[in-house]
C-alpha cells in the first residue's frame, strides 16, 4: 500500500532576508553613532543611519507579512511546515532568552561582583584604595569617579503602572486567544484591540519615564554602569515591546479580513508566545532593575 505524503512547501528565492539585514546593520551603525553624538553634545548622521534602519525594517516586516499571508491563504501549507513553523518560533524565542540572560549577566557581574571588588571585599582594599578611594561597595552606583551623582530610579510610580499594563495586556491577549479558539469573533475583536492599546500606552508611560531620568534624575548613559545597565535592559525591552505591538497590529487587520479559524491560528499563536514572552522578561526586569 503506498503511503501518502504531504506537499512541503518551498518558497521562491526573497528579497526580504536581505533587506532585514540591511536594515539590522543601519540600526547598530547608527544606534551607536547616535549615542556617541549625545553624549559628545554633538551633530552627526548618526540619527539619520537609524532612522533609515527603522524605515527599512518596517518595510521588510510588512513586506515579509504580506508574502506569508498570501502563502497561507492560498492553502500552500501543509502540517508538516506548520510544525517546522512551530520549531522555528521556539527557537527564535529561546535565542531571546538568551538575548536578554546576557544582558541579565552584565547587571549581576557589575552589582554581585565588580562592585564589590571595587569596594574592598575579598581582600583586596589595596584595589579601592588605587582603583577608587573612599568607593563604597552599594547599589544602585549613583556616584562615577569623575564626581557625577545621578539619583536612582523608584520602582514605585511609572515602573508599577507599566508592570500593571503588561500584566493586564496578558490577561487581554489570553481572552483573545480564547474567543478566537471557540470562534467567538466579537471577544478576539474586543480583546486583541485593547491589547494593542495597553502596548502603546506602555511605550508611551516608557518614554515618559526617560524624560524624567534625564531631565529630573541626571539618569543618563553617562551615569556609570547603573545608567548603563537601566538603559540598556529597559531599552532592549522597549524595541521588543514595539515590534511585539506591530505584531499584534498585523493580527488585528488580518482578523478585520477575517483570517484565522478555531483550527487554523499559528500565526495568532506565534504572536501570543511572543508578546507572553516580552511580559515575562518585564517582570523580571521590575524586580532585578527596580525593585531589588
Amino acid at each position: 500500500m503506498q503511503q501518502e505524503y504531504q506537499k512541503y512547501y518551498v518558497p521562491a528565492q526573497s528579497p526580504w532576508p536581505i533587506v532585514g539585514a540591511v536594515a539590522l546593520f543601519l540600526i547598530a551603525v547608527g544606534a551607536g553613532n547616535f549615542v556617541i553624538e549625545s553624549t559628545q553634545d554633538k551633530s552627526g548622521y548618526g540619527g539619520y543611519l537609524l532612522t533609515a534602519g527603522i524605515l527599512t525594517l518596517l518595510v521588510m516586516l510588512f513586506g515579509w507579512f504580506k508574502n506569508q499571508i498570501d502563502e497561507s491563504m492560498s492553502g500552500l501549507y501543509s502540517d508538516q511546515l506548520g510544525r517546522s513553523y512551530r520549531q522555528g518560533m521556539s527557537w527564535f524565542i529561546f535565542s531571546e532568552v538568551m538575548f536578554f540572560a546576557a544582558f541579565f549577566g552584565a547587571l549581576f557581574y557589575a552589582r554581585f561582583i565588580a562592585v564589590p571588588w571595587l569596594g574592598g571585599a575579598s581582600n583586596n582594599a589595596m584595589t579601592n584604595e588605587v582603583l577608587w578611594p573612599g568607593f563604597e561597595a552599594l547599589w544602585p552606583l549613583v556616584s562615577t569617579p569623575g564626581g557625577t551623582t545621578t539619583q536612582e530610579m523608584s520602582a514605585g510610580g511609572l515602573p508599577t503602572i507599566n508592570t500593571i499594563i503588561l500584566l493586564i495586556s496578558s490577561v487581554t491577549l489570553h481572552f483573545a486567544h480564547v474567543g478566537l479558539e471557540q470562534n467567538k469573533r466579537k471577544q478576539l475583536t474586543l480583546m486583541l484591540g485593547a491589547t494593542i492599546l495597553l502596548g502603546a500606552v506602555f511605550l508611551y508611560l516608557q518614554v515618559q519615564e526617560y524624560v524624567h531620568a534625564y531631565q529630573d534624575l541626571g539618569l543618563t548613559l553617562q551615569s556609570g554602569i547603573y545608567g548603563n545597565t537601566f538603559f540598556m535592559l529597559t531599552g532592549f525591552h522597549g524595541m521588543h515591546v514595539t515590534l511585539g505591538t506591530i505584531i499584534l497590529i498585523v493580527l488585528f487587520l488580518r482578523v478585520l479580513k477575517g483570517h484565522f479559524t478555531p483550527d487554523s491560528h499559528f500565526a495568532f499563536q506565534a504572536g501570543s508566545w511572543y508578546w507572553h514572552f516580552v511580559d515575562v522578561v518585564w517582570v523580571m526586569l521590575y524586580l532585578f532593575v527596580y525593585v531589588l
